[in-house]
């Protein structure tokens, strides 16, 4: 049974490299990266073998600990990808659970991270070479680790598998495991500084990572090379006792799942409540308003972006403080980012699209209505967060070059947005995935698109942009109110053009629109 699960896993990932090319090539460049990485690994940790047994024993139990904690966070954080082998596909298969418990946790070794993995934990063994009784000790202790690895992902995916089938748990986990991405930067530089700060931080660190789960098994060779056997015992139990208990904690979760169906729960409106619909005039395009804002305010895909603007002002906080130049551009930022989040709308709607088709809607009505259920929510964002850090800056003086830029980009922005979306469409994740999922057959146009996309705004909003240059070059204010007139002016203008000019692109191909979307299933 073992084998059979083993010859099921690698048959889903042969088919599934089949079908898409481009899931075939990105599966061939993350071999590539992983065997860079793996490379890496293993010369650093035979090169680590002339160091001193304490900073062989810091550098290991730090690493270490890192790739335990990365087993345990990931599967977290990739809850809206699909896995190959996940314990819900075994529901109406009588398996015996030891059985089951072993073939997922070789089927978890199958793979790039787990045999990257593997291979650096037995490389260790290298590192050891030098003291027989280490190297030994490094080989029982790496196996037990990576076992340890597999099974806190497998135990952490099948815990929280009753709640994947909540749709607002799927929407708010997806949204908060992005956020360490985003400050991956300061987390890095933060410990940077402490490393080098402080000398001894690392080993302090190493110290008290070796006495929990994460550290001991990677801590435990180094005992043995300092004479310390009675410690390698002790930090060998800790990691067996807990490669023990997640085993137990892993089987009875597994087994509740295999035999409770997921709950989602039901949202209940009362009677009569409509809305958004029930906020706006009941025409075409306030009703294609509302349906947006419903969109951006339940959909994960869409309030994701609304979500990592808050952080976007943290990070050019910390980048160069309250007065730095990058906090003083959080506004037309902000501006940028949301004016062209509406560049592939048709694409997030796949199917739903049919409702536009259907009823008739014109594309004056779509194109009108998208946009303005944009800056609904755009336009004071974008105000707040270009005059709140001018005035935490101290410099409320460049407001009206600021402003112009802001309003500019954004009513630009949605203007040129209004048209890509009805001339390009391409994969995007589907209703109710992650909203950071990457979907096979994502391909050149899509990053084409985005990239033209940028240039084409930045060159429509260089008026603006080369009057707030000028200004804040020679500091003349003239400069200034002319970037928030042209800014204003030009933007609104734009903004009709390109509902126009978007709205005849939707007219004239709103069937092939459809069979598009409804394709990228």
């Amino acid at each position: 049974m073992v084998a059979n699960l083993l010859r099921l896993k690698l048959l889903l990932l042969r088919n599934s490299l089949k079908r898409s090319t481009a899931q075939l090539i990105g599966v061939i460049l993350g071999g590539l990266y992983g065997l860079g990485i793996l490379s890496l690994l293993v010369v650093g940790l035979v090169l680590l073998g002339s160091a001193d047994v304490e900073f062989i024993r810091t550098v290991l139990v730090i690493g270490g600990s890192a790739a335990v904690l990365g087993w345990l966070v990931i599967p977290i954080a990739a809850t809206g990808i699909d896995m190959t082998l996940d314990p819900a596909r075994f529901v109406t298969f009588a398996i015996p659970m030891r059985q089951l418990l072993a073939g997922l946790v070789l089927g978890g070794l199958v793979g790039i991270p787990g045999v990257v993995t593997l291979i650096a934990s037995l490389a260790q063994v290298l590192t050891w070479i030098r003291y027989p009784a280490a190297a030994l000790t490094a080989l029982v202790c790496g196996l037990v680790a990576v076992l340890l690895c597999v099974v806190a992902s497998r135990l952490v995916t099948t815990a929280v598998s009753s709640m994947t089938g909540s749709r607002r748990f799927k929407d708010v986990n997806g949204i908060i495991a992005f956020i360490p991405l985003i400050f991956l930067g300061p987390i890095i530089g933060g410990v940077t500084a402490g490393f080098q700060n402080s000398p001894g931080f690392a080993s302090s660190l190493a110290d008290v990572l070796a006495w929990t789960p994460l550290g001991a098994l990677w801590a435990a060779p180094a005992d043995v090379a300092a004479g310390e056997a009675g410690l390698a015992v002790a930090r060998f139990l800790i990691g067996a006792a807990t490669l023990a208990l997640f085993l137990v904690l892993w089987s009875r979760s597994l087994s509740h799942a295999l035999v409770t169906p997921p709950y989602n729960a039901v949202t209940k409106r009362a009677g009569g409540n409509l809305g958004f619909l029930g906020r706006f005039p009941a025409t075409p395009a306030g009703a294609v308003t509302a349906r947006a804002l419903t969109y951006w305010f339940r959909d994960p895909r869409y309030s994701a972006s609304l979500v990592i603007i808050p952080f976007v002002a943290v990070l050019l906080f910390f980048s160069g403080g309250a007065s730095g130049e990058a906090f003083a551009f959080l506004g037309p930022i902000t501006a940028f980012l949301m004016a062209w989040s509406i560049s592939a709308d048709i694409s997030y709607d796949n199917t739903a699209f049919s409702l536009h088709v259907s009823t008739g809607v014109s594309g004056r009505d779509d194109r009108s209505g998208r946009a303005a259920a944009l800056l609904v929510f755009a336009l004071p964002i974008t105000l707040v967060f270009t005059l709140v850090p001018l005035v935490v800056a101290g410099r409320i003086g460049d407001a009206p070059a600021m402003l112009g830029l802001s309003l500019g980009l954004l009513l630009t922005g949605a203007g040129l947005s209004s048209v890509v979306s009805a001339r390009y469409t391409y994969n995007v994740p589907l209703p109710g995935e992650s909203a950071f999922k990457t979907p096979p057959g994502t391909n050149f146009t899509m990053f084409a698109v985005q990239f033209i996309g940028w240039l084409v705004m930045l060159l429509l909003a260089l008026p603006e942009i080369v009057l707030a240059i000028a200004y804040l070059v020679t500091g003349n204010m003239l400069f200034g109110w002319l970037a928030l007139l042209v800014g204003v002016a030009l933007g609104a203008i734009l903004l009709v053009v390109g509902i126009r000019m978007g709205g005849r692109w939707y007219d004239r191909r709103a069937p092939e629109l459809l069979l598009a979307v409804s394709a990228n299933r």
